[in-house]
C-alpha cells in the first residue's frame, strides 16, 4: 500500500479534506458564539464548561478510539467520526437548553477522538518513512487552513441566522463522512487487523502505563506541552492584547489571520525539507527554545507590528512542533499506528484542558504570568528531549 504521495492524490486529497471539514466546522462556530450565548441567556461559566466537556470528552474517549482503529480499521473509525461530528453540529443548533448542548460537546470531543488518530494511522500506513514527514506536514496544514477559514465563513453565515453555521458545520461533516465511505479503502487487510489486535485489549489504565515507555512518554510529554502552549497562549491572547494595548477584536484577528496563513505556508513548501536537514529531534527543540524565547518576549513588545512578528513565529513554532512530534510518533509506533495516535489525541486533551485554566488563573494574577509560566513549560520539554534514544528510533523505523 506504500505508494508515493502523487500515486495517491484521491486518498489524501479525501483524508486532509476530513480533517479540514472537522476544524472548519469547529472554527466557524466562534464568531456566533456570543452570540448564541446571549440568546440562550448562558453565563461565561457555562461557556467555559461547554469547552472543557468537549475537552473531557475527546481525553476519555481518545485511548479506546485508538485501539478501535487498530481492532476494526482505519476507514470505519474516520466514518464514525465524521458522523458523529456532524451529529453533534446539529444538535447544538437545534439545542434549546443547557443539557441538549452538554450533549453536542460530549459527542464532539468523541467525533475528534475518532478523527485525528483514524487519519493520521491511515497517512502512516500509506506512506514511507521517506514521506513521512512531509504528509503529516500536509495533515497540519489542513488542521490550520480550517481553523483560518473557519471563522470567515461562520461571520459570513451568521448573517442569515445565528444557527445557521451549526447547520452548515452538520451538512459538511455529513457529506464528507458520505464521501470517505464509498472513496476511501481500509488500508490493513483483515488478518493484519486481527493480528494488531490480538495482542492489545483496550484498556485506558494499561494504554496510560504502556504510554510511559521512554521511546514514547518523552513526545508524549512533548505533546501536552505543546497542546498547553499553544491553548493556553489563543485563549489568552486575545484578553492580554484587550486588556494592554486595547486592541479591537479586527485587530485581533487580524494577527491570528496573518499568523496563521505564515504558519501554514511554511508547513506545506518547507516542513519537509526542514526534517529531511535537521530531523524530528532537532527541529522539535529548536521550535520548543523558539516558543520559549518569544513568549517571553510577548510580554515586552508594544508596537503592533512587534507584537504580530513575534506571533506569526511563535505561531509558525508551534505549527511546526506538532507535525514533526507526529511524524516522529508514528516512527517508532511500528504496527501499533492506532494505539500511538489515540494517546498523542489524549495528552493533547489533558493539554487543552490545563492550558486554559492555568493560563485563565494565572491572567487574574498578573496578565503576563500565562506567558512566562508556557515559557518554563516549554524550556522544561526541552531538556526532556535531551534524554530521547535516537537510536532506538532508528531501529524501529529500520524494522516499520
Amino acid at each position: 500500500m506504500k505508494k508515493n504521495i502523487k500515486d495517491q492524490k484521491m486518498v489524501f486529497i479525501i483524508l486532509l479534506s476530513n480533517l479540514f471539514i472537522a476544524f472548519l466546522g469547529i472554527g466557524l462556530i466562534m464568531p456566533v458564539m456570543p452570540s448564541f450565548m446571549n440568546i440562550m441567556h448562558l453565563s461565561g461559566k457555562t461557556m467555559g464548561y461547554l469547552v472543557a466537556v468537549f475537552a473531557v470528552a475527546q481525553l476519555l474517549m481518545s485511548p479506546l478510539a485508538g485501539r478501535w482503529v487498530d481492532r476494526y480499521g482505519r476507514k470505519k473509525t474516520i466514518i464514525t467520526g465524521l458522523f458523529l461530528f456532524g451529529v453533534s453540529e446539529l444538535i447544538f443548533g437545534l439545542g434549546t437548553n443547557v443539557s441538549v448542548l452538554y450533549i453536542s460537546r460530549v459527542l464532539g470531543g468523541f467525533s475528534a477522538a475518532f478523527i485525528m488518530p483514524g487519519v493520521t494511522a491511515y497517512v502512516a500506513d500509506i506512506t514511507s518513512v521517506q514521506e513521512r514527514s512531509k504528509a503529516m506536514g500536509y495533515i497540519s496544514a489542513a488542521i490550520s487552513t480550517g481553523f483560518i477559514i473557519g471563522p470567515g465563513i461562520g461571520g459570513f453565515i451568521a448573517e442569515y441566522s445565528v444557527r445557521m453555521p451549526f447547520f452548515f458545520a452538520a451538512f459538511i461533516a455529513f457529506l464528507a463522512c458520505i464521501s470517505s465511505l464509498f472513496i476511501l479503502k481500509e488500508p490493513l487487510t483483515k488478518e493484519l487487523l486481527t493480528e494488531i489486535s490480538a495482542h492489545t485489549k483496550p484498556n485506558f489504565v494499561s494504554d496510560l502505563k504502556r504510554s510511559l515507555n521512554p521511546l514514547y512518554f518523552i513526545a508524549f510529554i512533548i505533546v501536552f506541552v505543546l497542546a498547553f502552549g499553544l491553548s493556553a497562549y489563543e485563549t489568552i491572547f486575545s484578553l492580554f492584547s484587550d486588556h494592554k494595548f486595547g486592541y479591537t477584536s479586527q485587530d485581533i484577528a487580524a494577527i491570528i489571520t496573518i499568523s496563521s496563513i505564515f504558519g501554514v505556508v511554511v508547513q506545506i513548501f518547507m516542513f519537509g525539507r526542514m526534517v529531511d536537514i535537521l530531523g524530528e529531534k532537532k527541529l522539535i527543540q529548536i521550535c520548543l527554545i523558539t516558543g520559549a524565547i518569544l513568549a517571553v518576549v510577548s510580554t515586552v513588545v508594544s508596537s503592533f507590528l512587534a507584537i504580530l512578528a513575534v506571533t506569526c513565529f511563535i505561531f509558525l513554532a508551534f505549527d511546526l512542533l506538532r507535525p514533526a512530534l507526529t511524524t516522529f510518533l508514528s516512527k517508532v509506533a511500528g504496527k501499533e499506528q492506532g494505539f500511538v495516535a489515540g494517546m498523542n489525541s489524549t495528552y493533547t486533551s489533558l493539554g487543552n484542558i490545563v492550558g486554559p485554566a492555568m493560563g485563565g488563573i494565572l491572567f487574574d494574577v498578573n496578565i503576563h504570568y500565562p506567558y512566562l509560566f508556557a515559557a518554563v513549560i516549554m524550556v522544561i520539554g526541552l531538556s526532556i528531549t535531551v534524554i530521547w534514544r535516537e537510536k532506538q528510533l532508528a531501529e524501529n523505523s529500520d524494522e516499520y
